[in-house]
């Protein structure tokens, strides 16, 4: 995709995604509390599951900078010794690591000095996010969760890194597991991603991996998605914009105001959808209270 392109792209999905200087939701604005009532009637069986992988915490060619967990309490001496005591620990991550499960806010990706809806960037301080940051989702986001299972359609483990789910790739999922994405759903790809590395072992994935193609962010505006999230970084590397080496995360996040979740993991999922025979469900994503953070380790909970 050229840089002209894919910036008459950029500019489309902004006007196209514009919601007004006292609207800041970006596209959760599609996710009516009508919608959210109707994905209430998504659970048959009852059943749950976790989107999300275990956190990182030793370091390897996907994740240098591991999350740091360490126990705090109790000392050797309280081990032992009678009375109260309590176990304690203290837990620190890079949120928008490549290995980790997390949420970005829409104060996460600057784009040529703004944020979305034109919010300037300056807004973001060393302190924090003043406008668009985590606090947005305080309450949660609850929807109709959908998955669509790339490689499942091709036929395939796993998508090999570099490659591109395209809009066609989109829909042809959508036809082959009799399910239609519409306004309001928390849409989820899948690539392989965690399959992949958990067979292969991981790998530099800030180089080489699987992700939509830019082009199919018109799509999701088409479809009115609410959020999308993928068992990947939802961005291809290398990526198919030259110029441009996020183009996703610029076009979801920052144009159409799409919250994005990476590094899901769908390998729990796949197995009872396909038991039970459906590709949507009730979905709980539950961030931290963190008010002036760009995002959040998250634990989506699939309700079937």
């Amino acid at each position: 995709m050229s840089e002209a392109d894919f910036v008459a792209l950029y500019h489309r999905l902004c006007a196209q995604a514009y919601d007004g200087p006292d609207d800041r939701r970006g596209a959760l604005r599609h996710l009516t509390p009508e919608r959210v009532v109707a994905a209430a009637g998504e659970v048959r069986s009852g059943l749950s599951v976790s989107l999300a992988a275990p956190i990182e915490t030793v370091a390897g060619p996907d994740d240098p900078e591991p999350a740091s967990h360490r126990m705090t309490a109790p000392t050797a001496e309280e081990i032992d010794a009678p009375g109260l005591h309590f176990a304690r620990d203290r837990f620190a991550m890079n949120v928008h690591g490549d290995a980790d499960s997390h949420l970005d806010a829409l104060c996460h990706v600057i784009y040529d000095g703004e944020l979305h809806g034109g919010v300037p960037a300056s807004t973001v301080t060393p302190g924090g996010a003043g406008a668009l940051s985590l606090d947005l989702v305080r309450d949660g986001i609850v929807g109709r969760g959908v998955l669509l299972d790339i490689p499942r359609l091709r036929g395939v483990p796993w998508l090999e890194p570099g490659d591109d789910v395209t809009t066609d790739d989109l829909m042809a999922a959508e036809a082959a597991q009799d399910v239609t994405v519409g306004p309001g759903d928390l849409l989820f790809v899948r690539v392989g991603h965690r399959r992949r590395r958990r067979t292969l072992g991981p790998w530099n994935a800030a180089q080489a991996r699987a992700g939509l193609h830019p082009e199919a962010t018109r799509w999701l505006a088409e479809r009115r998605v609410a959020l999308l999230g993928s068992d990947g970084n939802n961005d291809t590397a290398p990526s198919p914009v030259a110029e441009v080496p996020f183009p996703v995360h610029v076009l979801a996040v920052n144009a159409l105001g799409l919250h994005l979740m990476d590094y899901l993991d769908f390998e729990e999922l796949v197995p009872a959808c396909e038991q039970l025979g459906r590709r949507h469900f009730l979905c709980v994503v539950a961030p931290l209270r963190l008010p002036a953070a760009t995002g959040s380790p998250v634990n989506p909970i699939a309700v079937l």
